[in-house]
């Protein structure tokens, strides 16, 4: 079901005009805007970290491919059957075109606040459904099988508040899944750069999903094998302070296609059972139970 922002009127239908109090969104290049106010700036993030992470060198990237290579087996895994899948905190729509390909026939949506990171998905997707809003006040109600946030919930301060959100637009039955970068003893110079609000772990993220009415099905780490010289680099920069480039970090060259294959090596076994205790980024799984 679709949500009223005004009235909390739930509705069907194909169009976001609220039978109730007849509220109607902006629509922008194709994009319904429901939180403009945020549209060209939001807390926690600015437009000009997606020339960054939304580089094509940061698409190509060990890491960027790898986490969307374990996101679609925890979509395969833990919603074999899912028909409608949403991700909340979309940028430019790397995970989404990633998605695009894995699920041909998956009704896809993207949600994200800043309308420079829409603009910039909507030339690379072919179809999936894009809107502008608040991640804390989605416009749905029971509506998806899966719903998605890959590295976002760490640049709001109500994460609590997505999760949340993230539940109620989940039909019973569906499964939450989001990654995060982990171990708060990191935090340091890149997590600022990246305006991140703070790192997690395993047992805080479970304990968010739990505090919002879902049922934890797996918790793991990953980028682990390579985590002792991620963390060493990382503390390094922590210790001796200044400012720091995290478009750098994508630039490894050569051994990319060595740390893809370590990345596949994790998620080979994930997928067989292994849940890593540390690593530089946790996913978890969890599902809202039909009541």
């Amino acid at each position: 079901m679709r949500r009223c922002l005004e009235c909390e009127t739930r509705f069907g239908g194909s169009t976001w005009v609220c039978p109730a109090c007849n509220f109607t969104p902006k629509v922008v290049a194709g994009i319904p805007i429901f939180a403009p106010e945020f549209a060209s700036s939001v807390s926690g993030y600015e437009s000009a970290l997606f020339e960054a992470h939304g580089s094509d060198l940061a698409d190509k990237s060990f890491w960027a491919i790898g986490r969307a290579e374990i996101i679609s087996w925890a979509l395969r895994r833990y919603a074999p059957t899912a028909g409608k899948v949403l991700e909340v905190g979309c940028g430019t729509g790397g995970v989404l075109a990633h998605l695009e390909r894995a699920f041909p026939t998956t009704e896809l949506t993207g949600a994200e606040a800043l309308l420079p990171g829409l603009r910039a998905a909507s030339q690379r997707l072919s179809r999936t459904q894009l809107l502008q809003c608040d991640a804390t006040a989605l416009p749905f109600d029971a509506e998806f099988d899966a719903v998605g946030a890959f590295d976002v919930i760490e640049h709001i301060k109500q994460d609590e508040a997505v999760i949340r959100g993230m539940a109620a637009a989940l039909a019973p039955g569906g499964v939450v899944l989001i990654t995060v970068p982990q171990h708060p003893f990191l935090y340091g110079p890149a997590d600022v750069a990246a305006m991140h609000e703070r790192r997690y772990t395993a047992s805080g993220l479970k304990a968010r999903l739990r505090a919002a009415g879902l049922t934890p099905l797996c918790v793991t780490s990953f980028v682990s094998v390579l985590f002792p010289a991620m963390a060493a680099v990382r503390l390094v920069a922590k210790y001796r302070g200044g400012s720091y480039d995290s478009a750098e970090e994508f630039k490894i060259g050569a051994l990319n296609g060595v740390f893809k294959r370590v990345m596949d090596i994790e998620r080979w076994s994930i997928a067989l059972g292994v849940r890593w205790p540390f690593g530089g980024s946790l996913l978890a799984v969890a599902r809202k139970m039909a009541p």
